[in-house]
């Protein structure tokens, strides 16, 4: 468990980078930041990749994070680098990365664990 517990500190930690880095923009001024763009994607690799780290065990537990749909994100991301859709890079970040932060910081270790 105490690898679940890890892996759910890393992507809390992603998701809130990527809420930083959109927070004061709006979706024009996202559309025209190339750095932006990368610094995203970049967290959204990192939550994708951790998921798949999660055990079988913690899936069970929460189906309501959808572990497979946000690791088909890191592979669309990854392997289809050169075709990415930015508002759907946008929408995700602005809609779906707060949803998921939403569901895990009630599961994260707290000082006392």
């Amino acid at each position: 468990m105490w690898r679940d517990e890890a892996t759910l500190l890393d992507i809390a930690q992603a998701a809130r980078r990527i809420i930083s880095f959109v927070q004061g923009v709006d979706e024009a001024s996202f559309a025209a930041n190339a750095e932006k763009h990368w610094a995203v994607v970049a967290q959204l690799l990192v939550i994708g990749e951790a998921v798949t780290r999660l055990s079988p065990e913690f899936g069970s537990s929460h189906p309501e994070i959808e572990r497979a749909k946000i690791a088909g994100m890191r592979n669309r991301l990854i392997h289809g680098y050169d075709t990415i859709r930015w508002d759907v890079v946008w929408r995700t970040a602005t809609e779906a990365v707060p949803q998921l932060l939403a569901q895990i910081e009630p599961l994260l270790p707290t000082e006392e664990s």
